[in-house]
């Protein structure tokens, strides 16, 4: 974990929100497959690399970061259902 003098609040209040959001069986598995589609590595690579996230060993770069929330959220990846069929009027 991180030392008293490099207290980072809205990482721990991030990290805090990601561990009860990736608590749920396979969330965590989903996430990693999801990642390593993205740049071609393994899966169990990426499986690793969050657990260490989560246990507080690594710091996220804030690109990675944003996209974990991103994937989390469950943003636009798929077409809108309701967008797709405005063409039809």
């Amino acid at each position: 974990m991180l030392s008293p003098a490099v207290q980072k609040p809205y990482f721990e209040a991030w990290l805090k929100r990601t561990r009860r959001q990736l608590a749920p069986s396979g969330r965590l598995s989903e996430i990693a497959w999801l990642l390593a589609l993205e740049d071609g590595s393994g899966h169990d690579d990426w499986r690793v690399k969050l657990r260490d996230l989560l246990e507080g060993s690594e710091l996220p770069s804030l690109d990675l970061l944003m996209r974990i929330d991103s994937l989390l959220a469950g943003s636009k990846l798929r077409n809108d259902p309701v967008e797709s069929q405005l063409g039809l009027f």
